[in-house]
């Protein structure tokens, strides 16, 4: 397999962290978005443990970037005048 993947791959996902880590909806998108690679990058390497993992972790970003707008929508209530 060619070397860029790797980089590629470790570029994609530690973009996404740094802007989720920023409270940035990018940063989810991007980590949500890179699961696609990583199913590109199973099927290329024929290594199917990689779809299984690409699933779990898109499971996960979906699952906490929806927490975290409940709470976003929450903070945002909460500063609203009354």
């Amino acid at each position: 397999m060619i070397a860029w993947w790797s980089w590629l791959l470790t570029a994609v996902g530690v973009t996404g962290l740094y802007y989720a880590g920023r409270k940035r909806a990018l940063g989810w998108a991007i980590g949500l978005s890179a699961q696609l690679l990583w199913v590109a990058y199973a099927l290329a390497t024929t290594q199917y443990g990689f779809l299984a993992s690409a699933g779990a972790y898109g499971w996960v970003y979906a699952k906490n970037f929806r927490t975290w707008q409940t709470e976003q929508r929450g903070v945002t209530a909460d500063a609203a005048p009354q």
